[in-house]
C-alpha cells in the first residue's frame, strides 16, 4: 500500500464477528475454535479479510477483519482507543444482518513518524510475523532483524499485509473471590456442590472471556477457603488490561448474583511473556551471576523471589536488583548475585505486575562446587630435600591466577609453578634443620592453594604439612652384663615424637618380637624400653633401637653380654624327696644339659658341701654323697639344694631336695635307686633318675610316683615323658624366651608335627606324653601374631594325632589326674585360629581324620555370606556354620573367619556343672582375626546321633565359667529347630559350640512343652484381666465398703495385692514372650526385668502378711486403738519397704559377679548363687505365718472369750477375714510351693504342670475369693447396678431390718461356710453407724474383710 505523506498517524484494528448463515447455533458453547488465516488485501479497500475461524460445526463461522485508519493528527488515536474501550461486546447485528454479531474490536498496529522514518509498532499481545522481521529493518537494530523470533517494531509500513498478528497461546492462571461461606464439599471434586459451582462458573467465564481475541477455553481448577477463592485457567492469544477488565465485568454480569462475586478480586498470572537469561550458563561457587528478566510490558514493578517458599530477594551485600525500561518498550530487571554458593542454588522467579496481570518467569540454576584435588596431609622430614605440594583442579574453569599462602608457627616458603595443561599447580619447598629444630618437630603448617576465575569463583584446598625433625636418639649408657635367668632392660629415647615405626633389631638384622618391648609417645619425644625378664644365651649380642619415618632412620646401638648359667627349671635334681636312715647315707645330684665351667656346691641349712662333676654325654651331673651321721640333728626333715656360680659371679639355686632323716624303726622298703620308706610312704622321682628305660643322649622328662606297699615300692602314677617329646618341650620353653621366637616358630611347628607323628604310639600309652604335647601347643599359641596356612596345617596335624580315637582312653586317665587339659587345648586352637592370615586372601581348607578347618578372608566392598560344611565319614557326624552377609560386612576388611571342627573333642571335654549328658555331635570353633562388635549372630546345624535322649541345648565352651575352671554354657545360644537328627542353633557370639542333652526337661517343640506354654499364656492373660477387673470393682465399691477403719485397711491390702501381682505378671509375660521369640534381652534389660519381677512378687506376699497381721491385731488387741495413718504407714512399709530391701540386697550381692540372673532366663539365679532363695524363703515364711493366723482366727471365732460379744456385723467381718486368708494363703502358698519343687533336678513333671496351672490363674483366684466373694462387695454392686425393683426391695430390707438378703447366711453359698464354722443364723445387710472411738475400735476389729 502507499502511505500518504500528509498522514501523521496510521493504526490498524481487528474486528472479530460471527456469522450464522444457515443454522442458529449457540456460540457460547464453542470452547476450542480453530483459527484459519487468509490474506486478501484489496488495493483501495480498507476492509480486508485476514483469517477465517471455523468452529466445530461447518454452519457457524468466526471472521477476523483488519481495518486500517490513517490520521493527520496523532492525537486522534486516544479518542479512538477510548471509544473502542467503551463498547460492550458482543454487539448484536442490525435489522438487515441479524445473524452477525461483533465479538471484539482491538488496536493491533500503530505507525508513527520517527524523524525521517516511520516506525510501526505492535500493541501488547501482538507481533510482526517472522517474514516481516526478516525483510524489514527493526527499530532496535540498523542491521537486520532477530532471526527466528517475532519483532514488535519495524521501520516503514509494509506494502502488503499482514499487520501485527496475535502471538502464540497465552495461558492465564486466574483467581477470583466469592463472598460466600466455604463448604468442605468444594474440596471433593466428585461432590454435587463442586460440580454445580464448576458448571455455573465456567458458563459465566466463557461468556465473559469470549470477547478476548483468540479465546480458546476456560477451566475451573479448584476452590480454596478465604470466603471461596475460585482458581481457573484461561487460554487465549492476547489479553490486554482493557479487554481483561471488560471480560471480568462480563463475567460478573453473567454469573448468578447468589455467588456474590467480588469484581475487584480478579487476579491473573501469565507465563509466556517474559524472557529469562542467566550469565554465565555454567555457574561455579564464588562466581558473580547475573539473572536478567526482559518483558515487553512497560512496567518497572518487578520483584524477585527464591525457592519453593518464594522468599523475597532484596538488595543486600550479596544481592543487587536493578530495573529499567529500554526504548520505552521493554522492561529489563537484573539480579546480580555476588560470591554465589551452593546454598544459593535453586529456582528463581521474576514477577512483573501490571494491573491484574502477573508476568512470571522461572529459572532453576545449579551451582557446581569447585573440586580441588590435593593430598590434605603430608609429613616432611627436615633433611633439606625438596618436597612438592600439588593442587589440581577437576572442573573445566577458565582460571585467571593461582595463589599459595601458608599459616603456622614456623615459616618455610617455597616456589609455585602452575601448569595449565596438566590442570595442576606445584609448590616446591625445602626444609632443613635450622628451619625446624628438634623442639619444633611435629609442628603443623597449613599451606593453601587458591584458584581464582575471571568471574570471581575461588577454589581452595588446605594441605596440612607436619615437619619432622631428624631424631636424636639416646640409649642407656651403662654397660649391660647379666647371667642367664636374670633380667635386664634397655631404654631408648628420641627427641622427636613423630615416627612411622619403632622397632628393635639384632646385629644380624632380625627383628625382636614385640612382646619384649614397649613404646610410648610424648608431646616432645618418645621412648622405647626393651625389657627381658628371663635372659638366655640367645640374648647375647648387639641390639639396635630404630625410629623410622618414611625412608629416614634414626638408630642407637647397645651391646648386651649374657654369661652362661643354667636356668632353675632346667636343673634336674635327685632325689626330689627321700628318707635317709640316721646312720646311713644317700647320694645327691644336680644335672644340667651343658658342659660349662661352673662352681657348684650343695647347701643344707647353714652347711655347704663341695660337689663332684660327672660328664655323661651332653648331660653333666654334680654329685655329693650325704652322710646322715655327719649332722647332729636326727630325726628331722631338711631341704637341700645345689648352687651354680659362673665366672661373672652370677648364681642360681636348684629346686630343693627334701630329705627325711628317720631313725629307721618302721622301714620296710629298701631300694638303692628309690631309697627307703615305711609302709604307705609316697615319694616322687624324676623319671630321668628312676628305673624307666632311657637313652643317655636324650633324657626323659616327667615325674613318676612310688608308694611303699609291704616291702616293695610300687608305681602308682607314671607321668613320664619320652625323650623325643621331652626334647620338644625343652625347645618350646626356650623358644618362648628367644628374642626371635616368631622367626623360629614355623620351623618348630613343622618339627613338632613330624616328631609327634613318629611317636604316636608313645603318646597313646603315656598321659605324660599327651600332657607334654598339650603344654607345647599352649606355649606356642602365645607366640605368633600371624600364622600362615603351612603353619596352621602343622598345628592341625599335631592336634589330629592327639585327638585320635585310640588316644581317647589316655585322655580319660589324664583328666583324672589333671584338670582343664581339654580346655587348654581348645584355647590354644582358638589362639592359632585368630592369628591365621591366608596368602592372597584365599579361602583355606585343611582336612584331617579328627579335625577340619575352613576359613574365609573378608575382602573390601565384596562381603558375602560365610557358609561352611564339615563332614566326618568315620564318625558319621556333620555340621554347618552360617554367618549372614549383614554380619560379615561389619567385619574389618582383611580379617579372616576361621572355623575348626572336631568329631571326638566333646567326649573329652569336661561336663558342665549340671552334669548333663552329652549329645554325640561335633565341637565347632569359630573365630575372627579382629575384634568384633557384640552381639555377633552365628547359626549352626549339628548332626545328633542320639536324637531321642532328651532335651537338647545349644552351648558354648566358656573359659571363664565358675572361677575360670571352664565348662559348657548356654548364655546367648538357643535351639532354633530340631528336625530328626539335625539340631539348628543360633548364638550371639563366637567361640567353641556344641549341643548338650538334659533328660529332666521336655524336648523343644514337644506336646508337653507346648501345653505348658499355652497354659502359661492363657492363664496369665486371664490373671491380668482378672486383676484389672479387681481394681475396677474396688474403685466402684470403695466408698461403700470402706466406711470403718478396719474395712478400709482390708481393701487397701486387697488393692495393693492386685496391683503388685498385675505389674509382676505383666513384666513376666512380656519378658517371656520376647525370649520365646528368640530375641534375647541385653544384660541390663534382663537384670532390670528380674529385679522388678522379684520386687513385685515379694510385694504380693508381704501385703498378704500385712492383711494377716491386721486381722490378728484387730482380733487379739481389741481394746488397743491405733490411728488410720499409723496403720497405713506400717502397712506400706511392710508391703513395699521389705520387698525393696530384699530385692536391692539380692541384686547388690550377686550382680557384681554377674550371677544375679540365670543364663537362659530373666529370673533369679539358682545354679551359681541360689539367689532364688531370696524369694522362696520370704514367701514360704509368710505362707506359714498366714496359716498360723488363720488357725488363731478360726479358734477365736469358735470360742470367744468372756466379754467378747461382737455384733453380727463384726462376726460377718471376721468370717470374711478367715475366708480370705484361708482361701488366698493356701492358693498362693501351694503355687510357689510347687514352683520351689521345680527348682531341683529329677523333679516329677507333674510339679511343673501343677505349678504352671496354679501360678497362671492366681489373679483369677484373687478376683473370685478376695473380691467378688465378699458379701459387702456383692451388696454394693447390687445397689449400684440393680434395677428399680431390686432397689425397692433393698430399701425395704434396710428399713425393716428383718428381711433375709440374697447373700445372708440362709443363702446356699453362705450356708456352706456357716456349716463349716459350726454356726447358724442370719446375717442382715446393714449400714455401719457412727460410734465412739472405743466402740468403733471394737466393732471394726471384726470387719477387716468387709
Amino acid at each position: 500500500m502507499t502511505f500518504p505523506r500528509r498522514t501523521t498517524l496510521c493504526f490498524v484494528f481487528i474486528v472479530i464477528y460471527s456469522s450464522k448463515a444457515t443454522l442458529n447455533l449457540n456460540l457460547e458453547s464453542l470452547d476450542h475454535p480453530l483459527i484459519l488465516h487468509e490474506n486478501e488485501l484489496a488495493d483501495k479497500e480498507l476492509l480486508r479479510q485476514k483469517r477465517a475461524v471455523a468452529t466445530r460445526s461447518p454452519a457457524a463461522e468466526e471472521y477476523t477483519v483488519d481495518i486500517e485508519i490513517s490520521f493527520e493528527n496523532a492525537s486522534f488515536l486516544e479518542p479512538v482507543r477510548a471509544y473502542l474501550s467503551s463498547l460492550t461486546f458482543p454487539i448484536q447485528g442490525n435489522n438487515t444482518d441479524q445473524v452477525s454479531n461483533i465479538l471484539s474490536m482491538e488496536v493491533t498496529t500503530v505507525c508513527r513518524p520517527a524523524g525521517n522514518e516511520i516506525w510501526c509498532s505492535c500493541e501488547t499481545g501482538y507481533g510482526w510475523p517472522r517474514e516481516k522481521c526478516l525483510r524489514n529493518l527493526t527499530c532496535q537494530e540498523n542491521g537486520s532483524s532477530i532471526s527466528g523470533h517475532h519483532c514488535s517494531c519495524i521501520k516503514g509500513l509494509p506494502s502488503k499485509g499482514p499487520f501485527c498478528q496475535l502471538q502464540g497461546d497465552l495461558l492465564l492462571r486466574m483467581s477470583v473471590r466469592l463472598n460466600v461461606g466455604f463448604q468442605e464439599d468444594l474440596r471433593n471434586t466428585s461432590s454435587a456442590l463442586y460440580r454445580s459451582y464448576k458448571t455455573d462458573l465456567e458458563t459465566a467465564f466463557r461468556k465473559g472471556y469470549g470477547i478476548l481475541p483468540g479465546f480458546k477455553q476456560v477451566t475451573v481448577t479448584g476452590f480454596r477457603p478465604g470466603s471461596v477463592i475460585v482458581t481457573y485457567a484461561v487460554r487465549t492469544t492476547t489479553a490486554s488490561p482493557a479487554l481483561m477488565q471488560k471480560a471480568n465485568e462480563q463475567v460478573g454480569q453473567n454469573l448468578n448474583q447468589t455467588y456474590k462475586i467480588d469484581n475487584n478480586s480478579f487476579q491473573a498470572v501469565t507465563s509466556n511473556e517474559t524472557k529469562f537469561s542467566v550469565i554465565p550458563e555454567i555457574i561455579f561457587e564464588g562466581d558473580t551471576v547475573s539473572l536478567v528478566c526482559e518483558n515487553e510490558v512497560l512496567s518497572s514493578n518487578v520483584s524477585w523471589h527464591y525457592g519453593e517458599g518464594c522468599i523475597d530477594i532484596q538488595n543486600s551485600s550479596r544481592f543487587s536488583i536493578y530495573t529499567t525500561v529500554l526504548d520505552n518498550m521493554t522492561s529489563v530487571s537484573n539480579l546480580t548475585i555476588y560470591n554465589i554458593t551452593q546454598s544459593d542454588a535453586g529456582e528463581y522467579v521474576c514477577k512483573l505486575i501490571v494491573d491484574i496481570f502477573e508476568y512470571e518467569a522461572k529459572k532453576k540454576i545449579n551451582v557446581t562446587p569447585i573440586r580441588i584435588l590435593a593430598n590434605e596431609e603430608m609429613k616432611v622430614i627436615c633433611d633439606n630435600n625438596p618436597v612438592s605440594l600439588n593442587c589440581c583442579y577437576e572442573n573445566n574453569v577458565n582460571w585467571s591466577k593461582v595463589e599459595w599462602r601458608q599459616e603456622g608457627k614456623i615459616s618455610i616458603p617455597g616456589n609455585a609453578e602452575t601448569d595449565i595443561d596438566s590442570s595442576c599447580s606445584n609448590y616446591t619447598l625445602k626444609a632443613d634443620g635450622t628451619q625446624c629444630p628438634s623442639g619444633s618437630s611435629g609442628t603443623k603448617v597449613v599451606y593453601t592453594c587458591e584458584f581464582i576465575s575471571i568471574r570471581g569463583a575461588r577454589g581452595r584446598k588446605n594441605i596440612e604439612v607436619t615437619f619432622i625433625s631428624v631424631a636424636n636418639i639416646t640409649i642407656t649408657p651403662d654397660p649391660i652384663s647379666v647371667s642367664e635367668g636374670q633380667n635386664f632392660s634397655i631404654k631408648c629415647i628420641s627427641d622427636v615424637s613423630n615416627y612411622d615405626e619403632m622397632y628393635w633389631n639384632t646385629s644380624a638384622g632380625i627383628k625382636i618380637y614385640q612382646r619384649f618391648y614397649t613404646t610410648r609417645r610424648y608431646a616432645d619425644g618418645a621412648e622405647s624400653v626393651l625389657a627381658v625378664n628371663t635372659s638366655t644365651r640367645e640374648w647375647n649380642g648387639t641390639y639396635h633401637c630404630i625410629f623410622r619415618y618414611k625412608n629416614s632412620y634414626s638408630v642407637a646401638t647397645k651391646h648386651v653380654t649374657v654369661h652362661p648359667l643354667p636356668l632353675m627349671p632346667n636343673i634336674m635334681v635327685d632325689p626330689l624327696e627321700t628318707s635317709v636312715w640316721c646312720g646311713g647315707s644317700h647320694g645327691l645330684r644336680c644335672c644340667i644339659q651343658e658342659d660349662e665351667d661352673y662352681k657348684v656346691i650343695f647347701q643344707m641349712e647353714s652347711l655347704s658341701f663341695p660337689a663332684a662333676k660327672e660328664v655323661n654325654g651332653k648331660q653333666v651331673c654334680y654329685k655329693y654323697n650325704f652322710m646322715a651321721n655327719s649332722v647332729s640333728w636326727c630325726p628331722k626333715t631338711v631341704a637341700v639344694f645345689c648352687r651354680f656360680t659362673n665366672a661373672a659371679n652370677g648364681s642360681v639355686q636348684s629346686p630343693s631336695m627334701k630329705l627325711n632323716l628317720v631313725s629307721g624303726e618302721n622301714i620296710t622298703c629298701h631300694d638303692p635307686v628309690i631309697g627307703i620308706g615305711e609302709p604307705g610312704k609316697v615319694i616322687k622321682k624324676l623319671c630321668q633318675f628312676s628305673r624307666v628305660s632311657r637313652s643317655p643322649g636324650s633324657p626323659v622328662g616327667g615325674i613318676i610316683t612310688y608308694k611303699c606297699v609291704g616291702s616293695q615300692w610300687k608305681v602308682v602314677k607314671n607321668d613320664c615323658i619320652s625323650a623325643p617329646i621331652n626334647s620338644l618341650l625343652w625347645l618350646a620353653k626356650n623358644l618362648v624366651k628367644s628374642p626371635s621366637q616368631d622367626a623360629k616358630l614355623p620351623t618348630y611347628l613343622k618339627t613338632l608335627s613330624t616328631s609327634v607323628g613318629k611317636v604316636e604310639h608313645g603318646i597313646g600309652s603315656s598321659p605324660g606324653n599327651l600332657q607334654a604335647v598339650i603344654n607345647i601347643l599352649d606355649l606356642l599359641s602365645t607366640v605368633p601374631t600371624q600364622v600362615n596356612s603351612e603353619m596352621m596345617m602343622h598345628v592341625l596335624s599335631t592336634i589330629n594325632i592327639i585327638l585320635d580315637k585310640p588316644i581317647l582312653k589316655i585322655w580319660k586317665v589324664l583328666q583324672q589326674q589333671w584338670t582343664n587339659q581339654s580346655s587348654q587345648l581348645l584355647h590354644s586352637v582358638e589362639r592359632f585360629s585368630r592369628a591365621l592370615r591366608t596368602e592372597d586372601s584365599t579361602n583355606l581348607f585343611i582336612s584331617q581324620t579328627n579335625v577340619q578347618m575352613r576359613s574365609m578372608a573378608i575382602k573390601p566392598s565384596h562381603p558375602k555370606t560365610y557358609q561352611q560344611r564339615f563332614v566326618f565319614l568315620d564318625s558319621d557326624l556333620w555340621g554347618n556354620v552360617v554367618i549372614d552377609e549383614c554380619q560379615v560386612e561389619n567385619l574389618q576388611p582383611g580379617s579372616s573367619i576361621v572355623t575348626v571342627a572336631f568329631p571326638t573333642l566333646q567326649t573329652i571335654l569336661a561336663q558342665d556343672i549340671q552334669q548333663k549328658d552329652f549329645a554325640n555331635s561335633l565341637v565347632m570353633t569359630t573365630t575372627v582375626s579382629h575384634n568384633i562388635a557384640m552381639p555377633f549372630r552365628i547359626s549352626m546345624t549339628f548332626k545328633n546321633n542320639n536324637p531321642s535322649g532328651g532335651k537338647l541345648q545349644c552351648v558354648f565352651w566358656n573359659f571363664s565359667l565358675t572361677n575360670h575352671t571352664s565348662g559348657w554354657d548356654s548364655s546367648g545360644c538357643h535351639v532354633k529347630e530340631v528336625n530328626g537328627d539335625s539340631v539348628s542353633c543360633t548364638c550371639d557370639h563366637l567361640t567353641s559350640f556344641s549341643i548338650l542333652m538334659s533328660p529332666d526337661s521336655p524336648d523343644p517343640g514337644s506336646l508337653l512343652e507346648i501345653l505348658l506354654d499355652i497354659i502359661s499364656y492363657i492363664g496369665l492373660g486371664f490373671s491380668i484381666l482378672s486383676l484389672a477387673a479387681t481394681l475396677v470393682v474396688e474403685a466402684v465399691v470403695w466408698k461403700s465398703v470402706t466406711k470403718n477403719r478396719t474395712s478400709y485397711m482390708r481393701h487397701t491390702c486387697i488393692v495393693n495385692i492386685a496391683t503388685s501381682l498385675l505389674v509382676a505378671d505383666t513384666w513376666f509375660i512380656v519378658v517371656a514372650a520376647i525370649q520365646d521369640h528368640h530375641y534375647p534381652l541385653n544384660k541390663t534389660a534382663c537384670v532390670a526385668a528380674t529385679f522388678f519381677i522379684h520386687f513385685f512378687y515379694l510385694s504380693v506376699f508381704f501385703w498378704m502378711l500385712t492383711l494377716g497381721l491386721m486381722l490378728f491385731y484387730r482380733l487379739v488387741f481389741i481394746l488397743h486403738d491405733t490411728s488410720k495413718s499409723i496403720q497405713k504407714a506400717i502397712a506400706f512399709s511392710l508391703g513395699y519397704g521389705c520387698p525393696l530391701v530384699i530385692s536391692v540386697i539380692t541384686v547388690g550381692a550377686t550382680q557384681p559377679q554377674e550371677v544375679y540372673t540365670r543364663k537362659d532366663a530373666c529370673w533369679l539365679n539358682w545354679e551359681d548363687t541360689k539367689a532364688l532363695l531370696a524369694f522362696v524363703i520370704p514367701a514360704l515364711m509368710i505362707v506359714a505365718v498366714n496359716v498360723t493366723i488363720t488357725v488363731v482366727v478360726v479358734t477365736k471365732i469358735l470360742r470367744p472369750s468372756i466379754g467378747d460379744k461382737p455384733s453380727k456385723h463384726e462376726k460377718s467381718s471376721l468370717f470374711q477375714i478367715s475366708k480370705s486368708i484361708g482361701v488366698l494363703t493356701p492358693l498362693l502358698g501351694l503355687t510357689w510351693g510347687f514352683g520351689f519343687a521345680t527348682v531341683f533336678q529329677k523333679t516329677n513333671i507333674m510339679f511343673h504342670i501343677i505349678f504352671t496351672l496354679l501360678n497362671a490363674f492366681q489373679g483369677l483366684f484373687i478376683l473370685l475369693f478376695g473380691c467378688l466373694w465378699d458379701r459387702k462387695v456383692q451388696e454394693a454392686l447390687l445397689n449400684k447396678f440393680s434395677l428399680s425393683r431390686w432397689s425397692s426391695q433393698h430399701s425395704k430390707s434396710t428399713s425393716l431390718g428383718s428381711t433375709t438378703p440374697v447373700f445372708s447366711m440362709s443363702s446356699p453359698i453362705s450356708r456352706r461356710f456357716n456349716n463349716l464354722f459350726g454356726k447358724t443364723g442370719t446375717y442382715n445387710v446393714s449400714t455401719p453407724e457412727t460410734t465412739s472411738s472405743s466402740v468403733e475400735n471394737s466393732s471394726s476389729a471384726y470387719s477387716l474383710l468387709n
